[in-house]
């Protein structure tokens, strides 16, 4: 063992079935949408396998995809598996992993109740029995589901062989037979959405024969030619659904026929419980590993157990592994994030690799090419793996040292340019810093420390406590201006305004708060601030124009859900579709869409009604030389993605 490799469980290989895995790191099924509409391979499909393999991940699973478009489609962008008309591409797909070392997989799955019916032959979904959804992209609510009879369950067993013997044929190592988050294989296991009498319903014996015979017809069609890793829910947490209990009695009887299994929770299509299986950074740090670690600790079962959910670095995976509580750790956005974390780790420079904010700004309302929130090149390897080398070396100045001005720092130094950045407070990123002091913001904070260090070290000249002025910035004669100027707080003109306070004083502590609060604004940062007051006790209200549904809006689904479900458990009480008309010593007097007048009392109002852009700061600087760009909030007040991403263009194209 070498003396810089601190991880001896992570960078062990492990045997799976017929494969050996050269370490405990699985790259966990992904959703990219980087395929043709028709579902046919691209060139950026190819160089996101071949990225994914250049992190060092020992597998990875390609993520959800439909073995049956005519009755199991759950969103549109998926790889068409069901033809051998896309054997080539799925065959580069595989020599692109295995010329770096890694082995490939992918999910299968056929989604049942949950299936997007706009996408079905006849928008009729099927499942085992009929339940509508309560979550997913536009199926909450359907009623166009209808039981599955033999002929239904013998096709789709049949569908389930027939595509796993063309990925043999295309090379891949293995399958993930996609048995979790009430897919339509769940929804045959569970008690809950399994109301059948005949053969397939009522006895556990019953409910696990559909899962068992597709694995046999695998098993039976192509022998051991192509492993078989079953990702499972531990348990789906819904009254009367699938308990760990059960679940464990599942799988002693699945090792028969899979190599793996890949432990998960929680339900993706029930809007209560998909934010176990999707968790954002509300949760804690490895908040499912219990699961797994019961699977891994039962003496009958024999097969590999990986674990998933919020593990974001090596040093957790390893604990994890020492412990005995899995054998292999999946993770994905932390891979996105910062694509060099395990070859890092492995050298020491752990500090070297950019965090996951686990914001899942990579699993947005609208499917849409993969992104990322901190890194701008994941989804777009294909033109900015390598950054483009600059025509004529420039000297240019960044005004604005926040999200926005670093990520132009870095990108600039890193092409070659002189870069000099002008910053007015005493230290970097102070804005990420201040919204990152909650306490369900840690993994921003490390971002934050990452993003500062990395920005120092570029090798650019930085003036802190140094407010830009045009005469200092054209004292530096600069051929381009990054103007990064951020944005400030909306102040109204509504009476009484100034007894209020701001919500990035309240959530740095700068302010006393009484027992009883109103938020005024409803937007992702002003829930955030009411539900951190609510874990402190205080009695808190958020108040808006918009829809109580439409609060957080600006937040991904997962976090959405989780957050509103959180405000609900701690007593935060919502008041939408209402304006407020002014601010007294008692409170927020309100008025609502039928003109009713309410007071809600207040010992301290919180101001969280949106940010706009300095336009006047920004304004001095536009025009001083011909290449000026406005980046972050400076051009369009967004999250952390628009910050990154539009600095991140520019420097590039600059």
């Amino acid at each position: 063992m070498t003396d810089f490799n601190k991880y001896p469980h992570v960078f062990s290989p492990i045997k799976v079935g017929t494969m050996t895995l050269k370490n405990r790191i699985v790259f966990a099924p992904m959703i990219c949408c980087l395929e043709t509409p028709s579902g046919e391979v691209t060139s950026e499909y190819i160089e996101w396998i071949a990225q994914q393999a250049r992190t060092g991940a020992s597998l990875i699973t390609i993520g959800g995809t439909s073995i049956d478009h005519e009755t199991g489609d759950d969103f549109e962008g998926e790889i068409d598996v069901t033809t051998d008309k896309n054997l080539i591409g799925l065959k580069r797909m595989a020599d692109e992993a295995h010329y770096r070392g890694a082995k490939l997989s992918i999910e299968l799955v056929h989604a049942g109740r949950g299936a997007m019916p706009k996408l079905l032959k006849d928008g009729v979904a099927i499942s085992s029995s009929v339940f509508p959804a309560t979550g997913g992209p536009d199926v909450v609510g359907n009623t166009h589901i209808r039981e599955m009879d033999f002929n239904d369950i013998e096709h789709i067993i049949n569908r389930y062989a027939d595509i796993a013997e063309r990925l043999s044929k295309a090379e891949f190592d293995a399958i993930m037979l996609h048995c979790a988050h009430g897919n339509l294989i769940a929804q045959f296991m569970s008690p809950r959405f399994n109301h059948r009498t005949d053969w397939y319903g009522g006895s556990f014996e019953n409910r696990m024969r559909f899962p068992l015979q597709i694995m046999k017809a695998i098993r039976d069609r192509v022998g051991r030619k192509i492993n078989i890793d079953m990702r499972i829910s531990g348990d789906e947490l819904i009254e009367g659904g699938l308990r760990l209990e059960e679940m464990i009695e599942f799988v002693k009887l699945a090792q028969k026929y899979v190599d793996s299994v890949h432990v998960s929770v929680g339900m993706i299509i029930e809007s209560d419980y998909f934010y176990y299986s999707m968790p954002p950074y509300y949760h804690k740090h490895c908040h499912n590993v219990k699961y797994a670690e019961a699977f891994k600790k039962c003496p009958d079962i024999h097969i590999p157990v990986t674990t998933v959910g919020s593990i974001t670095s090596v040093e957790e995976a390893e604990e994890i592994l020492a412990e005995g509580k899995a054998d292999i750790v999946a993770m994905a956005r932390p891979l996105m994030a910062g694509p060099d974390l395990l070859k890092n780790a492995y050298a020491g420079k752990e500090d070297k690799t950019r965090p996951c904010l686990r914001c899942f700004e990579c699993a947005p309302n609208v499917m849409q090419q993969l992104h990322c929130a901190v890194n701008p090149v994941c989804g777009r390897e294909t033109q900015y793996r390598i950054l483009p080398p600059i025509e004529e070396r420039k000297k240019v100045v960044v005004i604005g040292g926040g999200v926005a001005g670093m990520q132009a720092v870095q990108t600039l130094t890193k092409r070659g340019h002189e870069v000099v950045l002008f910053e007015k407070e005493e230290n970097l990123g102070k804005k990420l810093y201040e919204i990152s002091n909650l306490s369900f913001k840690d993994d921003m904070r490390r971002y934050w420390d990452w993003a500062v260090r990395t920005t120092k070290e570029t090798g650019a000249k930085i003036y802190l406590g140094t407010e830009a002025t045009p005469e200092l910035v054209m004292a530096e004669q600069p051929d381009a201006i990054f103007i990064a100027t951020g944005s400030s707080p909306i102040v109204p003109p509504i009476p009484g305004i100034e007894r209020t306070e701001t919500i990035l004083d309240v959530d740095n502590d700068r302010v006393e708060v009484g027992e009883n609060v109103v938020v005024c604004g409803g937007g992702l940062s002003g829930c955030e601030c009411a539900l951190e007051l609510a874990y402190r006790g205080k009695n808190v209200t958020i108040v808006d124009m918009i829809p109580e549904a439409a609060f957080a809006k600006d937040a991904s689904p997962a976090p959405y859900t989780m957050l509103h479900a959180l405000l609900k458990k701690n007593g935060v009480k919502l008041v939408g579709d209402s304006k407020v008309q002014r601010f007294t010593e008692e409170g927020v007097e309100v008025i609502d869409k039928s003109w009713r007048t309410t007071l809600l009392k207040a010992d301290t109002i919180v101001n969280a009604l949106g940010m706009r852009t300095d336009k006047a700061m920004a304004d001095k600087f536009t025009g001083l030389v011909p290449e000026v760009y406005m980046i972050g909030d400076a051009s369009k007040v967004g999250n952390i993605r628009h910050a990154t991403n539009s600095a991140f263009i520019y420097a590039v194209e600059c």
